[in-house]
């Protein structure tokens, strides 16, 4: 089936089921085997790649990549790196890049011992990464505050599909109870799955892009976004850049990690490198505080909330999932509070914006201790993401 079928891979996560980096244009509704030689196996964020040496239709050797999900997911799910030996013989099945020749979409892999591995498998984390995880965080701090230090994640989220064929994502502890490619009641399979209308579109980037706002926007708002064009620079994963404090916090279910003192707590993102520091020693922004992409943070605690005014924030998108741009005048309002257990930290968040909103957007997102210790995004994408 040669139908034309884009699962924009890489473009914003445009609905919570594309948890991608730049643009890729894999044909799902096109089956693919190869079977080859590892020669190398980058495990790196936005996506792991696996590099085979093929024997091709002329006998002569051929050098493919298949693109397999994010280091961070990998990891999460007890994928490790010598899972992968240079040298050793695997088939890939999947579906290939329409552009770009002997790249590929990695669906199962067979290894050459027998096993297989869907793209959404899971394996048992090694007793090593649990060992580093394992230690029991104090309630409160020596002032008495709830400590929210520590490395922390939302819930894994994983295809209704393990091939992430078909489907949506849905969390990872209502996976294994659902039929493979099963939809959940008043979802939507992702935009690009096989056979969905997005994939059958002239223009499948723009038809999965273009759907409803979650907020009201003016004039102002909506001119921004009539002129965005996701496929292009103008979209923050394309340079390998944060796109809100908002977003990243939870985007791919990558580990985050946070420090505390009485004076300040430092949130280090795990996807894309973000840092942003709240301070408790202040009341307000200093009078120079120049635009960012993390803004300035303040914070105080309310009894056991943690609550953090940010502004100054550089013009940008705020929440890709629901198409969300912003100007500098954004005003962002979260409130933290961890329960009693110290095991779910819940964020609930306002944001403001007087010249892009017409309303509050408003929106909640939960992390627990996290399963793998943080580590840096460092994103690099050796597949290629286009010029724009």
């Amino acid at each position: 089936m040669t139908r034309r079928l884009s699962l924009l891979a890489m473009l914003f996560m445009v609905l919570p089921a594309i948890a991608h980096h730049g643009i890729s244009n894999w044909d799902l509704n096109t089956d693919l085997t190869i079977t080859g030689r590892i020669t190398r196996f980058e495990f790196i964020s936005p996506h792991a790649w696996l590099h085979l040496e093929v024997k091709g239709a002329s006998g002569k050797a051929e050098d493919w990549m298949c693109e397999m999900r994010s280091a961070h997911s990998l990891r999460r799910s007890g994928w490790t790196a010598d899972m992968f030996k240079v040298g050793s013989t695997i088939t890939v099945t999947g579906s290939p890049e329409r552009r770009k020749p002997r790249q590929c979409y990695l669906s199962t892999i067979r290894f050459a011992d027998g096993t297989s591995m869907d793209r959404y498998g899971q394996r048992q984390l090694p007793a090593k990464e649990k060992a580093q995880v394992a230690a029991v965080r104090a309630a409160r701090t020596a002032d008495g505050r709830p400590n929210l230090a520590g490395d922390w994640a939302a819930e894994q989220r994983v295809m209704s599909d393990p091939r992430g064929q078909l489907g949506t994502l849905v969390p990872l502890s209502q996976a294994a109870a659902m039929r493979p490619g099963e939809l959940p009641a008043g979802q939507q399979a992702f935009p690009g799955a096989r056979g969905s209308a997005a994939s059958l579109a002239d223009d499948p980037i723009r038809a999965a892009w273009d759907r409803p706002v979650a907020v009201r926007l003016t004039a102002t708002g909506r001119k921004a976004l009539e002129q965005f064009n996701p496929a292009s620079r103008d979209n923050p994963r394309l340079r390998c850049e944060p796109t809100s404090i908002l977003f990243d916090w939870t985007f791919d279910s990558v580990p985050n990690r946070i420090s505390q003192t009485p004076a300040r707590i430092e949130l280090r993102y795990g996807h894309m490198d973000l840092t942003r520091t709240i301070h408790l020693d202040r009341t307000a922004p200093p009078a120079n505080t120049k635009p960012s992409r993390a803004g300035y943070s303040v914070g105080r605690w309310d009894g056991d909330v943690l609550v953090v005014v940010t502004t100054h924030l550089l013009p940008g998108v705020l929440n890709a999932d629901s198409r969300i741009l912003h100007g500098p005048q954004l005003r962002i309002t979260e409130r933290f509070e961890l329960d009693a257990a110290g095991s779910r930290l819940t964020r609930r968040f306002e944001a403001v914006d007087p010249e892009y909103f017409e309303d509050t957007w408003r929106g909640a997102d939960v992390v627990q201790p996290s399963d793998v210790r943080y580590e840096p995004y460092r994103c690099r994408d050796p597949g290629g993401a286009p010029a724009g």
